[in-house]
């Protein structure tokens, strides 16, 4: 069905505002909900979700109405400041946010206790797992400038015991962020950076907004 649909990302402090000014619909559903609502002249499904850690939707539309309904968030959302962005943003946000991207932090080969995952695993399963010898840690470099994409290498203790699976730099934190699978009990790492070692701290949780409060914001209220 990919082909049959386009889908927008409205996230942000101002998309409940954005939004509202095309639909008479309901948008008061909460975090991890869908409803189906029209967006203009354009029928859509809204899903709140969000892969930037800000409020907002996916908006899913048939294919024929990508266009129009592009134009209709265009056409609202300029006014208030509203900016289209690519990958690269999206990629740095979800950073600072803990987000796992298929292929490089999860991949088939890693469970999900490994992939820090487990609230995904129902509780019996979950309790007959071993805690994995490795976990996906989050990782801040020290150097503002020194910044790991992915494949670097980390020591632990002078050991090589691990690559980058991803990184970048996270903006609205102002820091150099990276992921590798680690012994649970790791707290300082060094990564490969630029033919150098960058010392790095392993913190647990999003850097940004850990209480997840903009995601599940009320903007209605």
């Amino acid at each position: 069905m990919t082909s049959a649909y386009a889908c927008y990302c409205l996230w942000g402090p101002k998309a409940y505002r954005i939004l509202a000014k095309l639909t008479g619909d309901d948008l008061s559903f909460g975090y991890m909900k869908a409803r189906e609502i029209s967006v203009g002249y354009v029928p859509v499904l809204a899903q709140r979700v969000t892969f930037v850690g800000e409020f907002g939707w996916e908006l899913y539309c048939p294919a024929e109405y990508g266009l129009t309904l592009w134009d209709s968030l265009m056409a609202a959302g300029s006014p208030e400041g509203m900016r289209p962005a690519g990958y690269r943003a999206i990629d740095s946000m979800r950073l600072e946010k803990g987000y796992r991207v298929w292929g490089l932090d999860i991949t088939p080969e890693t469970t999900p206790l490994e992939a820090g995952l487990g609230f995904a695993v129902r509780t019996e399963r979950k309790a007959a797992m071993k805690r994995p010898e490795s976990e996906l840690a989050c990782l801040l470099l020290d150097g503002e400038r020194d910044v790991a994409l992915g494949g670097e290498p980390v020591r632990l203790d002078g050991r090589p015991v691990s690559r980058v699976t991803s990184g970048g730099y996270g903006y609205r934190v102002d820091r150099s962020i990276a992921y590798a699978y680690l012994p649970p009990d790791a707290s300082r790492v060094e990564v490969g950076v630029h033919g150098k070692w960058i010392g790095a701290d392993v913190v647990t949780g999003p850097v940004y907004d850990p209480a997840h409060e903009r995601i599940r914001a009320t903007p209605w209220k």
